[in-house]
């Protein structure tokens, strides 16, 4: 247990990397569904289940149903603090130790989980690791033509003498970096809702019927809006989308073989964009006949709003599409669930790929 008191030691102090995708804060306040009123442990007989995420989150309340008796379901980034910037509290340390399944990303974001899993009071909990339930499907970032990379000056600096120059033709070799926005993939959803609900129904097995149609209406509906965005994207007379942002959405675009240009990759640090990557940007709408260019929730448009700027008709929509990368509790109270978002990104991509009248 050394470990873990380190962690939770060190996690009464954390505030949460600058590395993230947004500015939030990085603190976290678990969120447990109105299935029960209690947050962690079993002491109540239910099964606890955590997840690390939103959409995690709500893949499982549908899966357990309007009416779960046997289990409850706890989020800990409520708070509008993305993955990438989360650093558990002492409480959220606590509440994975002594659930019965564990539901996270798995990506380099959650690399802290490692830790807490070693320590973990409850020896029999179900771990579920949905970028390792994927598979071959989980893709590399990429850099595509005309993205601004990251730590452009420092790269400048290690150019000072051989010992630094050395040390970026290591940086080369290091491991292959993979892209954590995996929900963002309706194909991927409905493999991770089915994973989810084994999962649930092994650490609930009186309850597993219940959970397995639960999941099959709800895979149903997944899939459903899957042929749609195909429908749509099929019959869209653009292929190609223009992030004056972050790109997050990688997992979504391959799904449907459309093209995209980005200010940045989905997990970039970066809040200004060079000049060269304003101007390419603006090429690109001019030269595609773009009638719009994309940010994300968040964003306070200044890149898209120069991109559009530099363009020669000046005219471009300026739309949003929803990452889920900062759903807090009230937004969950208010109803915001995973399909309505990912409703609501098929309709700005129906704009998105419209044609610019000429």
């Amino acid at each position: 247990m050394n470990k873990l008191l380190s962690l939770l030691a060190a996690s009464a102090v954390l505030t949460g990397c600058l590395t993230a995708c947004s500015s939030d804060n990085g603190q976290s306040i678990s969120l447990t569904d109105s299935f029960s009123e209690a947050g962690n442990g079993s002491s109540d007989g239910k099964v606890q289940i955590v997840t690390s995420i939103f959409p995690e989150y709500d893949w499982t309340k549908n899966i357990l149903g309007k009416d779960a008796s046997g289990a409850e379901v706890t989020m800990l980034l409520d708070s509008g603090v993305d993955l990438h910037s989360y650093q558990p509290s002492a409480d959220d340390i606590l509440t994975i130790s002594n659930c019965d399944v564990f539901v996270y990303i798995g990506g380099e974001s959650e690399k802290w989980v490692d830790d807490v899993l070693k320590e973990a009071n409850n020896s029999d909990m179900i771990v579920v690791d949905l970028m390792d339930v994927l598979g071959e499907s989980v893709k590399e970032e990429e850099i595509v033509e005309g993205m601004q990379e990251e730590d452009e000056h420092d790269h400048e600096h290690e150019h000072e003498d051989g010992v630094h120059e050395e040390k970026e033709h290591a940086h080369e070799d290091e491991e292959k970096e993979y892209d954590e926005h995996i929900w963002l993939s309706l194909k991927n959803a409905s493999k991770c809702v089915d994973s989810i609900a084994k999962a649930v129904s092994d650490a609930d097995p009186d309850n597993s019927a219940v959970y397995r149609k639960n999941a099959d209406d709800y895979i149903a509906k997944i899939n459903a809006l899957d042929a749609e965005y195909q429908s749509v994207t099929d019959s869209a007379p653009v292929k190609t989308l223009l992030f004056g942002d972050r790109f997050p959405f990688r997992y979504m675009t391959d799904d449907y073989g459309l093209a995209y240009y980005a200010a940045f990759v989905g997990c970039s640090a970066e809040t200004e964009a060079s000049f060269e990557t304003i101007t390419f940007l603006a090429g690109k709408v001019d030269e595609l006949s773009l009638d719009s260019v994309i940010t994300i929730e968040g964003s306070d448009h200044r890149i898209a709003d120069t991109v559009v700027n530099s363009t020669k008709k000046r005219n471009q929509k300026v739309l949003t599409m929803n990452s889920m990368q900062s759903v807090t509790s009230k937004d969950i109270k208010n109803g915001e669930d995973y399909l309505s978002v990912m409703t609501e990104n098929l309709e700005t991509l129906k704009e998105a790929l419209k044609q610019e009248e000429k």
